[in-house]
C-alpha cells in the first residue's frame, strides 16, 4: 500500500512518499525536500503556499502569514482584505504536497499520515483533519511526532534497550516525549511542551539584541520596522527577519557573522556567545522539562535506550552541551533533523497509530507526601523542666476547664475565619478544578482570557517555580500562563524573568473586583507583561508573539488580559 507521510511543521513542511514496494523517500516540492508552510492569498482569492508564496509576498507583505500553523487556535487568517478560515489555509499546504505525490504515482495515494504535537488536544487535531478532508485525503491517520521521532530513530538499525527521549525543538513550540518501543509499538509514556519556545522566539530574541545596537540611530525608523504601516515598511521588516534568520543559522556553523541592516542602519556583527547567552536561559528551562517528563514517566536518563533530538534548531552546539550537562547522557541527531519526524511517520505500525496499544507499563515513582506550608507546620519547643507537683482544688479545676473551653472554641473560631480569608485571598486550594486546570483563584485572575482561548494545565513548569497550579492559554497574538501559589516578585525572582532596556513600563491595574501591579518590556525571546493580584498569592505571565512598543503592549494588556 502507497503512504504519504506529511510533516506539517510551523513554518516548513515535510513529505516522504512509500510506494512501488520500495522504501520511504522524501518528496522534493520547489526543489527541497523541505517546503515552507507559508500561505499568501492572490486578488482573486485563490492560496499560493511554499516557495511562490514567498516570492509574492515581497509584492504584498500584508497578504502573506508565513507561520500558519502557529495560529491554529484564532479561527481566522486576515491577509490583506481577505478573511481565510484556519482550516482553508492548513489545506493549501497539505494540497500542494499531496499534488506532487500523485503527479509521481499516478493516482491520489491510498494512505495519508499526518504528525501533530503530542499536546494537541481533540479540538485542535479536528481543525488538522478537516484541512486533510478540505486537501481532498481520503484515510487519514494523526500520529504524535513524538511517536513519529522514536519511530525513525528505531528504525536506524541500532536496537535500542529501553524507551527513547524526543527533544523536539522545532519553529514554534517545544515538544519533549518519552516513547516506549516494542515490536508490538509504540506509546507515549509521558509528554510535556513549551508553547512560548520555538526557532521563531530565538529569532526574536536575536532581533531584540540587534535592536538595543542600533535603534538609537534613528528610533522612529526601528519602530516602524517593527510596527511596519505602509507596503516599503513590511518589505523592508521581512528582509530584515530573513536575514536575522540566516544570521541565526550560520552562528551553528561559525563562531561570528554579520546582518546586513537597512537604511540608515549599519550593518551589525553578531557572535555565537552573544547567541548563546541571549538563548540559554530558555534552552535550559527546556532541557529541565525534559528531565521532569522522563522522571513523570518512572525513568530516569540512563534507562533510556537513547536521547534523540528533532527539528532545525537542535544543530545548535549548545543545546546539546546543556542536555548533556542537564541528563548525563549525550543526545543524538542526525544530518537531517528536519525530516526525522517525516520519515519517521512511515515506520508506525498501521495497528498502534492511535496509541491504544502500551509499549510499556512505566514503575510510577513513589509519591511524597505535601510538604507543609509555613501556616500548617507545628512548632517544636525543648520541654520544659518538671515543677513540683500541687493539688488543684476542685472549684479552681472546674474554672480552668471553663477557661480552657472557652479559649479553644475561640480559636477555633478565628482560626476557621483566618483560613477562609487565607484561602479566598492566598489562594491556598487546589480543589475544585476545571476542565483547563483553573482553580478558582487563577479563574478570577484570568478572567475572560479562558473564554477566549485554548488552555492546558503546565504543572512541571509550575512545580519548578513553586507554584502549586500552573495553567497556559493561547490568545491570538501570544500567550497567557497563569501560577497559583506563588507571588508576581516571586516569580520574576525564581523564573529570572529578565526586562533589559530602559522602555520599560510599570503600573497599577484594576479589574474583576481586583487590583494589581504589572511589569512590561522586551525580554530575552518575546515582548512580556508580568502581573499579580495584590491580594492573593497568584501571577500571570504574557507574551506576545511579535515586538511591540511598550505603551501598545500595556494597552493591549490592559485592553485583552487583566481581568474586566
Amino acid at each position: 500500500m502507497d503512504v504519504l507521510s506529511i510533516d506539517f511543521g510551523t513554518s516548513s513542511t515535510v513529505g516522504v512518499l512509500s510506494a512501488f514496494g520500495r522504501g520511504p523517500r522524501a518528496i522534493e516540492v520547489d526543489g527541497s525536500v523541505t517546503m515552507s508552510s507559508a500561505v499568501y492569498v492572490n486578488d482573486d482569492g485563490l492560496l499560493v503556499v511554499g516557495q511562490d508564496a514567498e516570492r509574492r509576498a515581497r509584492l504584498d507583505p500584508s497578504r502573506f502569514e508565513p507561520n500558519p500553523k502557529r495560529r491554529i487556535d484564532e479561527g481566522v487568517l486576515q491577509l490583506g482584505e481577505t478573511a481565510v478560515a484556519i482550516p482553508d489555509a492548513f489545506a493549501a499546504v497539505l494540497r500542494r504536497v499531496g499534488e506532487e505525490a500523485e503527479r509521481q504515482l499516478g493516482r491520489p495515494p491510498a494512505q495519508t499520515r499526518i504528525s501533530h504535537p503530542a499536546g494537541w488536544g481533540a479540538t485542535r487535531q479536528e481543525v488538522l483533519r478537516t484541512a486533510a478532508a478540505k486537501a481532498g485525503f481520503g484515510e487519514v491517520r494523526l500520529i504524535p511526532e513524538p511517536v513519529a521521532a522514536a519511530a525513525h530513530y528505531a528504525s536506524l538499525g541500532s536496537r535500542t534497550s529501553g524507551p527513547i527521549g524526543v527533544y523536539d525543538l522545532g519553529a514554534g513550540t517545544f515538544d519533549c516525549a518519552v516513547v516506549g518501543v516494542t515490536q508490538q509499538g509504540f506509546a507515549v509514556l509521558a509528554e510535556d511542551g513549551l508553547p512560548d519556545l520555538g526557532s521563531l522566539d530565538i529569532d526574536q530574541a536575536l532581533l531584540v539584541h540587534i535592536g538595543r545596537e542600533v535603534s538609537h540611530a534613528d528610533p522612529a525608523q526601528w519602530q516602524r520596522l517593527l510596527r511596519p504601516q505602509t507596503t516599503a515598511d513590511r518589505r523592508a521588516r521581512r528582509a530584515l527577519l530573513q536575514d536575522v534568520r540566516d544570521a541565526k543559522e550560520s552562528l551553528s556553523r561559525h563562531a561570528r557573522t554579520h546582518v546586513p541592516m537597512p537604511e540608515p542602519f549599519g550593518d551589525v556583527l553578531v557572535t555565537r556567545d552573544e547567541l548563546e547567552a541571549l538563548v540559554r536561559p530558555s534552552l535550559l528551562r527546556s532541557a529541565e522539562l525534559l528531565g521532569t517528563t522522563i522522571r513523570r514517566a518512572g525513568l530516569n536518563p540512563a534507562q533510556l535506550g537513547g536521547v534523540y533530538l528533532v527539528g532545525g534548531p537542535s544543530r545548535m552546539p549548545l543545546l546539546a552541551t546543556l542536555l548533556g550537562r542537564q541528563l548525563g547522557v549525550t543526545p543524538t541527531t542526525q544530518d537531517q533533523p528536519e525530516t526525522a519526524v517525516a520519515f519517521g511517520l512511515h515506520h508506525v505500525p498501521l495497528g498502534t497509530t492511535d496509541l491504544t496499544v502500551p509499549a510499556f507499563a512505566p514503575v510510577r515513582p513513589p509519591v511524597s507526601p505535601p510538604r507543609p506550608q509555613p501556616w500548617q507546620q507545628v512548632p517544636q519547643y525543648a520541654p520544659l523542666p518538671k515543677k513540683p507537683r500541687r493539688i488543684a482544688r476542685p472549684w479552681f479545676l472546674a474554672f480552668a476547664t471553663l477557661v480552657v473551653v472557652a479559649f479553644v472554641a475561640a480559636a477555633v473560631v478565628l482560626l476557621t475565619r483566618d483560613g477562609a480569608t487565607k484561602d479566598a485571598m492566598g489562594c491556598t486550594s487546589t480543589a475544585q478544578r476545571d476542565q483547563a486546570g483553573f482553580t478558582p483563584c487563577l479563574r478570577s485572575l484570568a478572567g475572560s482570557v479562558p473564554d477566549r482561548g485554548t488552555c492546558k494545565t503546565i504543572d512541571n513548569i509550575g512545580r519548578q517555580l513553586g507554584a502549586q497550579v500552573a495553567v497556559v492559554c493561547g490568545i491570538p497574538g501570544g500567550t497567557v500562563s497563569y501560577y497559583q501559589g506563588v507571588t508576581a516578585e516571586e516569580f520574576e525572582e525564581k523564573a529570572n524573568v529578565p526586562l533589559p532596556g530602559s522602555d520599560i513600563g510599570r503600573g497599577t491595574w484594576d479589574g474583576g473586583g481586583l487590583h494589581g501591579k504589572y511589569v512590561a518590556g522586551a525580554g530575552l525571546s518575546s515582548t512580556i507583561v508580568l502581573f499579580g493580584s495584590d491580594d492573593r498569592r497568584a501571577a500571570g505571565i504574557y507574551r506576545a508573539y511579535e515586538p511591540i512598543r511598550t505603551e501598545d503592549l500595556i494597552a493591549f494588556f490592559t485592553r485583552e488580559v487583566k481581568p474586566a
